[in-house]
């Protein structure tokens, strides 16, 4: 039986317990969420911090927040271009020559997946099939041997160039890692200085972001926090081990950040809230494309009957995910930090759908619940 809710002092919110609860109860470890409104704050959490153990998730634990690092990453780009360092029209190829890129292809088309390049981490076609990347976590075994390996972000972009490209670039959108991890080389080609600094001062030093880590690969993270698992076949016998321990340069920009739900917090509301873009900046990040409504870095979707407004981006990352979601002035926010058993077929993924879903439903759209975005890996 799973621990109850854990809250923090201040006004109850009872559905918010239930929804966390019903959460643990489709098969998550652990959850931490945390709501700013105009209501105050509110955190609770509910679960275990370790499969099996009677622990609670720490209120404020670290969390590989997966996908959201491509949010923090598109708000980097875009200080950049504040600067005057890079142009969102620049040709690509024009900044990173040595991969023989599309020319077509612009920095704008990364940071919204429009550029067609090969998604790294392998490809799901409209007809069901799937073309592998490199060993990822629908590689099952493949990917728990290679867990602690480092990748360079140039052998991630050369092996995503070596299979066709999904489209013309700027034809049509489609999720791809690859974008992301381009968009890191072209920071540092721009800059003569590594991702790491230059996030750390454009975007994590400005905001007080203490708790924010771009891990390079870096195999920790630290204490507290929730652990990660991930479940795969061997020898015809189902295994699960701990992976909360991961080599995440697999993954780089793609999602390899760890953050709290506080830091997140602190990031999109500020970020939202004017306080790190100018404000046509902050518009050409929150205008979305018309097939998947994605702007750059962010996803802008319609929530309750009334058709509020909010700007996202989840991530999911070996056993750990994170949520990250906000009024688009950055006033009320929502974010959360999961612990969970993942697997090849991302069996979760179900129940992840419906649990954001109830969520934004709760928080944004007055309990009448909206569409639910897809999970993003």
């Amino acid at each position: 039986m799973s621990p109850m809710p854990q809250a923090a002092a201040g006004t109850d919110r009872p559905e918010l317990r239930k929804a966390i609860q019903e959460m643990v109860d489709s098969g998550f470890v652990g959850v931490q969420l945390r709501v700013n409104d105009e209501r105050g704050e509110w955190v609770g959490t509910a679960g275990a911090r370790e499969l099996g153990g009677t622990a609670e998730p720490p209120a404020n634990g670290y969390v590989r927040v997966g996908s959201n690092t491509k949010t923090f990453t598109a708000a980097l780009v875009l200080r950049l271009v504040d600067e005057g360092r890079v142009g969102l029209e620049d040709v690509v190829a024009d900044h990173l020559p040595e991969f023989g890129l599309d020319r077509r292809i612009t920095v704008r088309m990364l940071l919204q997946h429009t550029s067609g390049v090969f998604n790294f981490t392998g490809e799901y076609y409209e007809d069901g099939t799937f073309a592998p990347g490199i060993p990822a976590t629908n590689t099952g075994r493949e990917w728990v041997d290679n867990r602690f390996r480092t990748y360079r972000p140039e052998e991630l972009v050369r092996l995503a160039l070596s299979k066709p490209a999904r489209f013309e670039p700027g034809t049509d959108w489609n999720y791809s890692n690859t974008n992301y991890v381009l968009a890191r080389l072209v920071v540092e080609s721009v800059t003569g200085r590594s991702f790491a600094e230059e996030m750390h001062r454009l975007v994590l030093g400005p905001l007080g972001l203490s708790d924010t880590i771009v891990p390079g690969s870096s195999r920790e993270i630290p204490e507290p926090h929730g652990h990660a698992y991930y479940r795969y076949e061997e020898d015809g016998e189902e295994r699960t081990v701990d992976v909360t321990r991961h080599n995440p340069s697999w993954i780089s920009t793609g999602g390899d950040m760890i953050s709290t739900t506080r830091d997140l917090h602190a990031f999109i509301s500020a970020l939202l809230g004017g306080k790190l873009l100018p404000a046509h900046l902050l518009t050409e990040m929150c205008t979305p494309e018309t097939k998947a409504g994605y702007g750059l870095g962010v996803m802008v979707q319609k929530v309750g009957e009334n058709g509020g407004t909010v700007i996202t981006h989840n991530g999911g990352m070996a056993g750990h995910a994170a949520l990250m979601y906000s009024t688009p002035d950055g006033s009320t926010t929502m974010t959360a930090a999961l612990n969970y058993v993942d697997d090849a077929t991302l069996s979760m993924a179900v129940a992840f759908q419906q649990a954001t879903q109830r969520l934004v439903s709760e928080v944004f759209g007055g309990g009448k619940a909206g569409p639910a975005d897809e999970p993003t890996a």
